[in-house]
């Protein structure tokens, strides 16, 4: 085996073992964040995503499969990733900062019993920190995925809050855990809305 086949495995099993790691410590917060996210739809409400990057396309992923499905037939559910409109974005970016991209958006179509799924590898992104503290303002349930150890979202959470803390400080293998947590998510949403499904 070459040099290069070893190091392509060696991700592999670097990720299998951070998986089998979180999926204990990582249970709980994922089972409240379902209860918020099953609260927030039934309620009537929505969920606005956001997310740098890598974390971007995580939001719009979990958009997607909210609006569209998941796995299972069932009517649409609301959620709205604030990373797609480039008009916005650029608007906001230049008239203001870019600091301000998504809590602008939040700030014009956020309600209360909403929730943000606010993602973050490092924790530290400063314009999702401000989209946090606009979902607060308006009575918004947030929903933090993270890694490192949470760095400046943990600190602005409150009590009603989730986070979802990734323990690994690699970028790559927190991303690979947060597109699994947020499959969990839409898997235990469509079962808490559905119910268990039938053995064709």
């Amino acid at each position: 085996m070459s040099m290069l086949e070893q190091r392509i495995q060696q991700q592999f099993f670097d990720s299998a073992d951070l998986k089998y790691a979180a999926a204990e410590v990582l249970s709980k917060p994922i089972a409240d964040a379902v209860s918020a996210l099953v609260g927030c739809i039934t309620g009537g409400g929505k969920v606005l995503s956001c997310g740098n990057g890598g974390s971007a396309g995580d939001a719009q992923h979990f958009a997607a499969e909210f609006v569209g499905r998941f796995e299972r037939e069932r009517p649409g559910l609301a959620a709205i990733a604030l990373t797609t409109d480039s008009s916005i974005l650029t608007a906001i970016g230049n008239d203001y900062d870019f600091n301000s991209i998504f809590s602008k958006q939040v700030q014009a179509i956020g309600a209360p019993g909403d929730v943000l799924l606010a993602i973050s590898t490092s924790g530290n992104s400063a314009n999702v920190v401000a989209a946090i503290e606009a979902a607060h303002a308006k009575e918004m349930t947030v929903i933090a995925l993270t890694g490192h150890k949470g760095g400046r979202l943990r600190e602005l959470l409150l009590e009603t809050d989730v986070m979802v803390c990734v323990p690994h400080d690699r970028t790559a293998r927190i991303q690979e855990v947060h597109l699994l947590v947020l499959h969990c998510l839409c898997d235990a949403v469509d079962l808490q809305l559905l119910g268990e499904q039938e053995n064709t």
